[in-house]
């Protein structure tokens, strides 16, 4: 007769034959690891197998409850269910076995509470009712199993207090407690369970400090402890280094331990895993930390660690994994992380690192993530990366990193994910960007990046995530690729692009006509070449005998300072006004504010920010464009440049120290100037409004000619400002009428001339009486 039948690993599905629970000589039944369902027969009754010792059906589809007919099975010695779908109690009769020694259910939808009765199979040495759904308080009567190897209850529902008996079962290898719902302090007597190899009480709700980590200094078999996601606090202790040599990873994640890490640590030389992330722990890792050869995992991420990263960090040559993120460390990278050649991880992100990285990090040619993002790091990428042949994300933002972007950056063919953003990498998008063909996000926005989108970024098939905003880009957007789909705030603070409708840039122009006619250009340029500079010097005799005729002021007098001839992005205009902070605020406008700003290179400048809610605010912008541009005059204020672009437009104007005339002439503190002083003030503005309506290119109207609007510069010389509503008058312009715009209280001069003729002493007597009115 039958007594072994193995069908373990196999590909058996449907339900179970009731046949072979029917073969009285049958001791052992293995069909553990296939897809068998349904009940198993015996559910509902007995079982004709009196011999039966050992009876194997995890890891399958079985339902129902736990067959009943098992209990006749008097011999039985192993019962293993585990990882099938048996619902229902764990049944009172498993406490009449009293051979078992091995009841293994875990991980079925099994409920309700843990049968006291189990108390009674003094044989048992593993029991194992995890990842079920059972609840109460585990019953004090399993302090009777003497015998008791294995205790595994995680991930049940199970309530009360630490089970103190567990130090009496002092024949006990491993606990497993975790993703419960215990509470209370745990025991310094788990100590006497002297061959204790595997404490797991993470995720639950244990509390007090950890003194009974001193008591399991007696487990020299100890090779895992978990104390992650409880409610621990205190410091770690000295005396956690005289836990066993064997102790292999210890975990207190998620916990509210203070203090630092004990320099003791480093007595535990066995410990690969070291895992203390998401506590409130401070002060300095301890050099001696160096010497624990054998981690292959540090974990400290979220605390408050200060001081440097140990020097000596790479001693740790096993070390696989490297998280210090979000603390406090301060200073370089240690160049020596480049010596830890089995590194696949490293974060550093969110500290305040404040070195340039070290090239060595480039070579370790087995790292798959790279993060370094949010801290003060400095300087230029090293030329060589292309050893980096596993990488997969790469995260550099938040630094203070300057530079072209490598060539090298196109070998990194498994690289998924690249941040460089809110640096200041300038030049353009390396063509060799191409060759990324795994890239599914990029984020290069908010630097100094300059010429055309590359097209290429069309045919990165798996690029669903592209940010470019905030840079110096020009030229056409592409309409293919991850370009389908992207949306305004991807590309916003980029005032040379064109095309997109659909996002409001404007249409890119069509030059066409320059490429089927540049053939001409080869027989007109030589000839341009060579009467180019004699029409630059007639120009300039011309310019400067009428602007010393008229008393105006030549661009090369004038000064021009080099921002006129750069590009001005809206992050230097942010940084030059402190984010539009109001300490910097001059002035507050109809269409805008005016803010005191010191550009990248220095400069001091005011900034006029219109307000775009304002539809009169673009005709404003637009209109002292146009009056500025060409006007050159001592009298007139200058603009040095413009920021503009769909959600944002500024003027750069020369700075006046001095305030305006309304300051001096209204402020209780201020002196008023003295006669000669505003005789001096009068002839330089009527010779500003001379100038506009008789030696300008275009008669230009001011029309809101008030003190306020006329400023002072370092040698109190006036300046005529804010031409916001200012007209100019065309080739006809023998009839003119308007409302009357400007400030209540002014006459706006011109406005009510039928023929804007004035003569020069008119209209120096005009802005007399408005200069006093």
């Amino acid at each position: 007769m039958l007594d072994f039948l193995g069908l373990q690993r196999n590909q058996l599905s449907g339900p179970v034959p009731s046949a072979i629970f029917n073969m009285s000589r049958l001791r052992m039944l293995y069909m553990a690891s296939n897809n068998l369902t349904g009940p198993v027969p015996g559910s509902n009754g007995s079982l004709s197998l009196p011999m039966l010792q050992v009876i194997s059906l995890s890891q399958n589809y079985f339902t129902g409850p736990i067959p009943s007919g098992l209990a006749s099975c008097k011999n039985i010695r192993i019962i293993s269910l585990s990882q099938n779908f048996f619902t229902g109690p764990v049944p009172a009769w498993l406490g009449e076995l009293p051979f078992l020694s091995g009841l293994l259910a875990g991980g079925n939808e099994l409920v309700g509470q843990i049968p006291r009765v189990l108390g009674n199979l003094t044989m048992l040495t593993r029991l194992d009712l995890s990842f079920c759904k059972l609840n109460g308080e585990i019953p004090i009567e399993l302090s009777k199993l003497r015998q008791l190897n294995i205790l595994e209850l995680s991930s049940n529902g199970l309530t009360g207090s630490f089970p103190t008996f567990l130090g009496n079962l002092t024949s006990l290898t491993a606990i497993g407690l975790a993703l419960n719902l215990l509470t209370g302090s745990v025991p310094a007597t788990l100590g006497n369970m002297r061959s204790l190899q595997l404490l797991d009480l993470g995720s639950n709700r244990f509390q007090g400090e950890l003194g009974f980590l001193d008591g399991l200094s007696n487990c020299r078999e100890l090779r895992l402890i978990n104390l992650q996601v409880n409610d621990f606090s205190g410091g770690l202790p000295d005396y956690t280094g005289n836990l066993s040599k064997k102790l292999v990873s210890f975990d207190a994640t998620g916990n509210k331990l203070t203090g630092g890490i004990p320099s003791t640590i480093s007595n535990l030389s066995g410990v690969s895993s070291l895992i203390l992330m998401n506590n409130q722990l401070s002060q300095s890792i301890p050099e001696s930390i160096t010497t624990m050869e054998n981690l292959e995992r540090i974990d400290i991420s979220g605390n408050s660690f200060v001081g440097p990263i140990p020097a000596r960090i790479g001693m740790l040559k096993r070390l696989v994994q490297l998280f210090l993120y979000n603390n406090k460390f301060s200073g370089s990278i240690p160049d020596g992380l480049g010596n830890l050649t089995l590194l696949e991880y490293i974060s550093l992100s969110y500290n305040n690192l404040s070195s340039h990285v070290p090239a060595s990090l480039f070579l370790l040619n087995n790292l798959v993530e790279l993060n370094l993002s949010h801290n003060s790091l400095t300087g230029a990428l090293p030329f060589d990366l292309g050893h980096m042949k596993q990488i997969n994300k790469i995260d550099l933002s938040n630094n203070n990193l300057v530079g072209s972007l490598p060539d090298s950056f196109g070998q990194l063919r498994m690289l998924t994910y690249l941040s460089l953003s809110h640096n200041s990498f300038q030049n353009s998008i390396p063509y060799s960007f191409r060759n990324l063909i795994s890239l599914g996000t990029l984020d290069l926005s908010s630097n100094n990046f300059s010429g055309t989108i590359p097209k290429y970024l069309t045919n990165l098939t798996y690029l669903t995530s592209l940010n470019l905003s905030f840079n110096e880009l020009q030229g056409s957007i592409p309409d293919e690729g991850v370009f389908r789909n992207i949306t305004l705030q991807s590309l916003i603070g980029n005032f040379g692009l064109c095309g997109a409708p659909r996002l409001g840039f404007l249409p890119c122009l069509d030059n066409s006509h320059s490429v089927n006619n540049g053939h001409l250009l080869k027989f007109l340029l030589p000839s341009f070449a060579l009467t180019l500079p004699a029409i630059a010097i007639c120009l300039y005799l011309l310019i400067r005998r009428n602007s010393l005729k008229q008393g105006e002021v030549t661009p090369a007098a004038d000064g021009v300072h080099p921002v006129s001839h750069r590009l001005v992005s809206y992050h230097e205009v942010a940084r030059a006004t402190e984010n539009f902070n109001e300490d910097n605020l001059l002035g507050v406008g109809s269409f805008g504010k005016v803010f005191k700003g010191q550009m990248d290179d220095g400069l001091v400048v005011a900034i006029k920010v219109l307000n775009m809610q304002f539809e009169q605010a673009v005709r404003s912008f637009d209109a002292e464009c146009q009056v500025l541009r060409m006007a050159r005059h001592r009298n007139l204020i200058r603009i040095l440049n413009t920021c503009s672009n769909l959600d944002f437009r500024a003027l750069l104007l020369q700075y006046m120290p001095n305030g305006s005339l309304e300051t001096h002439l209204h402020t209780e503190n201020s002196e008023p100037p003295g006669f000669i002083k505003r005789l001096d003030i009068m002839l330089g503005v009527s010779e500003a409004m001379e100038y506009l309506h008789h030696h300008h290119c275009q008669v230009v109207l001011h029309r809101d000619l008030k003190p306020s609007n006329v400023l002072f510069d370092e040698d109190m010389t006036a300046h005529v400002a804010d031409f916001g509503i200012a007209k100019l008058l065309g080739d006809d312009n023998s009839m003119f009428s308007a409302s009357m715009p400007g400030t209540i209280g002014y006459m706006p001069p011109g406005t009510h001339l039928v023929r804007p003729c004035l003569s020069n002493s008119f209209a120096k007597k005009l802005a007399t009486i408005t200069l006093v009115g």
